[in-house]
């Protein structure tokens, strides 16, 4: 799977939010996009005023949408949405899950909500656990040019962290600390699941979003 989030992590259940759908939607589960588990996401729409749940009028997703008298074709959707965030802008935290269509052979999720279960996923427009604070494990996917004792802090690149040393903090939105770095490596013939080359593969981050609050250059 296209995790950016390895097993390791601590937070609370009371710094997670269940109420914005990803705008961006991946594919199936090898899919490394914005959809993905382990990405920096901030408000995109955040109107109340909207049903708690909204039906879209029209959605491929369904299947076939044009058969003749056809009662209704509406797939529910969650309102509120986030979106992967770039640097200059507060994020809300890190999604949990990644959003996806499909399975890995292609099949819809939709009709094998078990097997999305299992995949730590949700579907186009279910809500995303999003954690707000918390030590989170993650792939060299996730950032840049981490470094223990960096700032972790929003990428230009949409979605990801980029290290920044404290010295530098201007003109960056910081989100928490790295703590620490490393590699695993395949041992006794057996692959490991988060092996990979290099030195830095993988990092521990605290992360807080309340951090991107503020004003970096007052730190």
């Amino acid at each position: 799977m296209a995790l950016r989030l390895y097993p390791f992590r601590q937070y609370s259940d009371h710094d997670v939010i269940n109420m914005f759908a990803n705008q961006i939607v991946d594919d199936n589960p090898s899919t490394n996009g914005d959809g993905s588990a382990g990405v920096l996401v901030k408000v995109l729409s955040g109107n109340l005023k909207k049903d708690v749940i909204e039906f879209a009028s029209s959605s491929s997703y369904l299947g076939k949408t044009d058969y003749p008298f056809l009662g209704a074709d509406k797939y529910p959707q969650v309102p509120l949405r986030c979106i992967a965030a770039t640097t200059g802008v507060p994020i809300i935290g890190v999604t949990l899950n990644q959003t996806i269509k499909n399975d890995e052979n292609g099949e819809k999720l939709i009709y094998n909500p078990i097997k999305a279960d299992e995949l730590q996923a949700v579907l186009s427009g279910q809500a995303v656990p999003v954690a707000t604070r918390g030590v989170f494990t993650f792939s060299a996917d996730a950032y840049s040019a981490f470094v223990p004792g960096y700032v972790a802090c929003v990428s230009s690149t949409a979605g990801k962290m980029a290290g920044v040393d404290p010295e530098l903090l201007a003109a960056h939105t910081t989100v928490g600390h790295v703590l620490a770095t490393g590699n695993r490596t395949s041992q006794n013939g057996q692959s490991d699941e988060f092996a990979g080359t290099g030195t830095q593969n993988y990092a521990m981050v605290m992360i807080d979003a309340a951090a991107s609050w503020a004003n970096t250059n007052s730190l």
